[in-house]
C-alpha cells in the first residue's frame, strides 16, 4: 500500500460478504441488486488510483453481536468472505480489507488507523449493506470522527448501491437512517 496521505478519495464497501448476500441467517438475495452500481464505483476508483476499502463483518461464535443479532459471518464458515464478484479487486494496489466485529466499521482499530494516516482525504463514498445498521452506524461514526478532528471531508452514501435485509419490513428504520444521515451533513446520492 502506498502512503495513505496521498489519497484524496476513498470508496468504502460495507459488508458485501457471503453472509449477507448469498447465505446464512441474515442474508437477503435482494442485496445483490446493488452489485452492478458498486462495481461501477470500484472501477472508477481503480482508474483514478484512489483508495478502496472493503469492510468485512467477521465474528467468533462468542461475539456479543452474535448473541444479540444471531449467528452470522462466523470466521471459518465462508460467510465472512467477500462475495465472488469483488474478490478479484480485493488484492489491488490501492485496496485494503478491514475486518470488523461490530455494527460500525469505525470501531475496527485498523479503520481508525487508516483515517488517521489518510490526511489528504477530501471525499468518501459509501456503499454496501445493511443500510440501517452497518452503513448507518459506520458512516455516522466516520462523520463524527472527521468533526472531532476538524477535517472537512465530504461523505456521500449512494442510495442506489446500498440495501438491507428484509427491507420491506424495515422501511421505517431505513427511512430514519436516511433522515439522520442527512441531518449529520452526509449527502445521499443516486446515479439516476
Amino acid at each position: 500500500m502506498k502512503n495513505l496521505q496521498f489519497y484524496h478519495k476513498a470508496l468504502i464497501i460495507v459488508d458485501m460478504i457471503n453472509g449477507f448476500v448469498r447465505e446464512g441467517n441474515l442474508h437477503d438475495y435482494r442485496i445483490a441488486k446493488t452489485i452492478p452500481r458498486q462495481l461501477e464505483l470500484i472501477k472508477e476508483y481503480q482508474e483514478r488510483q484512489e483508495l478502496i476499502l472493503f469492510i468485512k463483518d467477521a465474528h467468533t461464535k462468542d461475539s456479543t453481536e452474535v448473541a444479540r443479532l444471531g449467528k452470522h459471518a462466523i470466521v471459518g464458515t465462508g460467510e465472512e468472505e467477500l462475495i465472488d464478484e469483488f474478490k478479484k479487486y480485493e488484492q489491488g494496489d490501492h485496496t485494503l480489507s478491514i475486518l470488523k466485529n461490530s455494527t460500525s466499521f469505525m470501531e475496527a482499530p485498523r479503520m481508525r488507523e487508516i483515517l488517521m494516516e489518510a490526511t489528504g482525504l477530501q471525499e468518501v463514498d459509501v456503499v454496501g449493506c445493511c443500510t440501517d445498521i452497518c452503513v448507518f452506524n459506520g458512516t455516522m461514526g466516520m462523520a463524527n470522527y472527521f468533526d472531532q478532528h476538524n477535517r472537512p471531508v465530504s461523505i456521500r452514501v449512494h442510495q442506489d448501491a446500498i440495501a438491507t435485509y428484509n427491507e420491506e419490513n424495515r422501511k421505517d428504520y431505513v427511512d430514519a437512517a436516511y433522515l439522520l444521515m442527512e441531518q449529520q451533513g452526509i449527502q445521499l446520492v443516486k446515479k439516476f
